[in-house]
């Protein structure tokens, strides 16, 4: 007879895998334990927190024998930061987990049964690849600005001066700014209470360039002095090229508001990309690992085999960082994003680059796509973490364009999205290439190449 589980006990499990989100996964009496900061081969001591009656979510407590893939975090608050769940596995380990994900999801949501994955392309470093990084604030309780990253599941600050997975380059201006802020006595920003004026900082560097941008999310534009201390951070930093206060008013969790100033210097960055140079702003959707995105770009490239004669459509095209790139290699390319700003600044990253075949529409891609008049032979499909909306897949299976293309961030919807496209036969799977974007995460993206 299997025992009564409660809330609080102390069990002692054998961690065998990992899930989706990073926890550990291991079994106790025949029911699932999932159990966040362990490694395959750990054998640990775990408190029951949330009890249902198949399975359980559990809280480390000691680590009794540890896995041959365990090893030191490179951060000292790795153990307590919600930023990186995967500190303390090994990479090659990661990389391992990442593939074993992606086949899983393909095979049990997709129904594929040996789907033809590659080896995760890897990081050019698992460390320092971020370009991008967005802090909230807080006060602490003597009085100091805060900026870092909140405790896992929770609304807890950690305080940090530095980051390992951010571009190096960022860390003296974030550990700077929270005194400059403290100085100016400007408020932080108070959620629970929706008082106080600063609520993020925000930080992109081009990788390529090393020209910088910092934005501070603000409750309003009433910063006093904020002229003088954008222009003392342009004169302190020599790689800052731009200061922008972006205004988010509401309640919400979102960081950006829908309106950004420029205080001093340029609303952008610039970045090379592919032989290209694009602009980046504040709130721009780009890759935060520039290196990794180039080098999945260059596997698109190659697995498409373009010839100069064929019509292309991007689908959830940001800024055109793929669309530019491949309209190089085709007769027209076509970008379809639901942001206006976005489809704003891939124009004027066309027209920097002297791209004449590529044309961008605003508006959603289950009202665009079926309205188009044209044929595609090539669809490239990049779609948020919910993937696509099924009026996106039959509109697919009606035009029915010789080879698809889609990358995806979550490989569950991804899985789910590409049995549709399977089913009957119609496409054909043909390769399946996931790339670490977000190495010390569990997080993977993939692109997918289908075929009529």
């Amino acid at each position: 007879m299997t025992n009564i589980w409660r809330q609080g006990e102390l069990i002692e499990v054998a961690i065998a895998d990992l899930n989706d989100t990073g926890d550990g996964v291991g079994r106790y009496e025949d029911r699932v334990v999932f159990v966040p900061d362990t490694v395959p081969g750990d054998r640990v001591q775990v408190r029951l927190l949330h009890v249902k009656p198949k399975y359980a979510h559990g809280k480390l407590q000691q680590l009794l024998h540890p896995s041959p893939h365990r090893i030191r975090p490179s951060c000292i608050v790795a153990d307590k930061c919600g930023g990186c769940q995967w500190q303390h596995i090994d990479y090659e380990y990661q990389l391992a987990a990442k593939h074993n994900q992606v086949i899983q999801a393909l095979q049990r949501i997709g129904g594929f049964t040996a789907p033809p994955v590659d080896p995760v392309l890897t990081a050019v470093s698992s460390l320092g690849y971020r370009n991008k990084a967005t802090y909230p604030f807080s006060v602490s309780a003597t009085g100091q600005v805060q900026a870092g990253y909140y405790q896992k599941g929770s609304h807890q600050l950690v305080n940090l001066n530095q980051c390992p997975v951010q571009d190096s380059r960022l860390n003296l201006i974030l550990a700077e700014v929270k005194q400059d802020i403290q100085k100016r006595g400007w408020k932080i920003y108070n959620e629970q209470r929706h008082q106080g004026q600063i609520r993020h900082l925000g930080l992109r560097i081009g990788r390529r360039t090393g020209e910088i941008l910092l934005t501070l999310v603000a409750t309003d534009w009433k910063l006093s002095g904020i002229t003088e201390q954008a222009q003392e951070w342009l004169q302190r930093y020599p790689q800052l090229v731009g200061v922008c206060v972006n205004r988010n008013s509401d309640r919400t969790n979102a960081i950006f508001g829908t309106e950004t100033r420029c205080i001093a210097g340029v609303p952008y960055l610039r970045e090379k990309f592919a032989d290209l140079e694009f602009q980046v702003r504040p709130d721009t959707f780009f890759q935060v690992s520039t290196e990794t995105a180039e080098a999945l770009l260059q596997v698109i490239q190659s697995e498409l085999q373009l010839q100069g004669n064929e019509v292309l459509v991007d689908a959830y095209c940001g800024i055109g960082t793929l669309t530019l790139p491949l309209a190089k290699q085709v007769r027209q390319a076509v970008g379809l994003e639901l942001q206006a700003e976005a489809v704003e600044q891939a124009i004027l990253n066309a027209e920097r680059n002297s791209i004449n075949n590529v044309t961008f529409q605003v508006g959603a891609v289950e009202d665009l796509l079926p309205q188009m008049g044209i044929i595609p032979n090539v669809v490239i499909l990049d779609p948020p973490r919910k993937g696509c909306d099924r009026s996106v897949i039959d509109s697919l299976l009606r035009s029915k364009p010789a080879r698809i293309v889609y990358v995806s961030c979550k490989v569950a919807t991804l899985a789910r999205d590409l049995k549709l496209l399977c089913q009957g036969g119609m496409y054909r799977l043909t390769r399946v290439q996931p790339a670490d974007f977000f190495p010390q995460t569990s997080h993977v993206e993939t692109a997918a190449f289908l075929v009529l």
